[in-house]
């Protein structure tokens, strides 16, 4: 049995605080929803905490985890500056005890802000209805970049119910109504691109795909924007996207680089929509984009209506995104975990790469279409 929790802040900003914040509270036995009304105040300090968590992640990772040639992340160029500014005055002795307190402190900024007094009630009146047995989604309605950045995953809340984990979502979406496909096989149907890797090792992705028994994989690797297109109008249609490769963001758009061609060697999400909602009128159920800096593909993915996306929030170390979609696979496809607890259970495991990769267990992001249940790996293989 499981609960979603829906947290709208509704207008406003980190610097004037939110005035009416609705919290909805759905559980899987009853059809209709029970509301709270709250309230959140300003707080900038979470705005520069923020800002210097991800300078010094930046920062730090590019001294400890190899990335001196820039070439061991999953972005093309260096590791990218994110579009929220970042103040540099101040921050020039980086190390892993200070980034682990930057930490603490941007998480006890996040509890204290939630703990306020005008949102104490609202906190009350779920508590009241949660067990810590419980699965429990947690989803943040909201377009504001900042509130979609932070590490949600860690309240205190999360903490007190072992079984909830979080995930961001658009203001606006809707139901896309899936149309009847005929398989020629009883298995899950992947489209994994394997884009440029220059400097990164995708094998290991591609040897889990390969290896898995009760999925139909088609690998294209180093596609062009043609084929990558014309697969994604596959009659069949499709239950999980998967990319993985170099990706970044620049302005409002996410941008992922699906060759190494001189030229025409990458896209936006935009210039993939037609084929993208045809993926999604044929059943497309999940993408992962197990590459850097990834909020900006899934603000666009969400545009469509896409049921969920799993990104990373920043750049990401290659180890890193081979780790997390090995871990999440192995809950996900053959432990049959929900996907909320397989993320999480990934999340989780990456703690042990954090004396290299500093602030790893942050990254994975879930952004999900609200009005869209979640899929299993046994769900999709039941629909088959």
């Amino acid at each position: 049995m499981s609960k979603t929790i829906v947290i709208n802040p509704g207008t406003g900003d980190l610097h004037t605080g939110f005035e009416r914040v609705t919290v909805t509270l759905w559980t899987a036995d009853y059809p209709l929803p029970e509301q709270f009304l709250g309230s959140l105040a300003a707080a900038p300090d979470l705005v520069e905490l923020y800002r210097n968590w991800q300078l010094i992640y930046q920062r730090l990772c590019d001294r400890l985890g190899g990335g001196a040639d820039r070439l061991a992340w999953r972005s093309p160029v260096a590791v990218v500056e994110d579009e929220i500014e970042i103040e540099e005055d101040g921050i020039t002795n980086v190390s892993a005890v200070s980034f682990t307190e930057l930490c603490d402190k941007l998480q006890q900024g996040l509890n204290k802000w939630l703990q306020s007094e005008a949102f104490l009630n609202v906190s009350r009146q779920l508590r009241s209805q949660l067990t810590p047995d419980e699965e429990i989604r947690i989803i943040v309605e909201t377009n504001d970049e900042l509130l979609r950045r932070l590490p949600w995953h860690g309240c205190d809340f999360c903490r007190d119910y072992p079984m909830a984990e979080t995930a961001v979502s658009q203001l606006e979406y809707k139901r896309t109504r899936s149309s009847v496909r005929a398989k020629t096989s009883q298995k899950v149907r992947i489209l994994a691109i394997l884009g440029n890797s220059q400097g990164i090792d995708l094998e290991s992705e591609s040897n889990l795909l390969a290896n898995l028994e009760e999925a139909h994989t088609k690998f294209l690797v180093n596609p062009t924007r043609a084929e990558f297109n014309s697969q994604l109008w596959h009659p069949e249609g499709w239950d999980i996207l998967f990319f993985a490769g170099h990706s970044d963001s620049r302005g409002e758009t996410g941008r992922i680089y699906i060759n190494d061609n001189p030229t025409n060697n990458s896209l936006t999400i935009e210039q993939l929509e037609e084929a993208l909602k045809a993926a999604i009128g044929k059943g497309l159920k999940l993408a992962i984009f197990n590459s850097c800096d990834g909020l900006r593909l899934a603000s666009a993915l969400e545009k469509l209506h896409i049921p969920t996306a799993i990104v990373m929030r920043l750049p990401v170390p290659n180890r890193v995104a081979q780790e997390f979609f090995c871990y999440f696979m192995q809950a996900f496809a053959r432990e049959r975990l929900p996907l909320y607890l397989s993320v999480q259970q990934a999340r989780r495991k990456l703690q042990g790469v954090e004396d290299e990769f500093p602030g790893a267990s942050w990254l994975p992001v879930i952004c999900q279409n609200p009005a869209v249940e979640p899929t299993s790996w046994q769900k999709i293989l039941d629909a088959c």
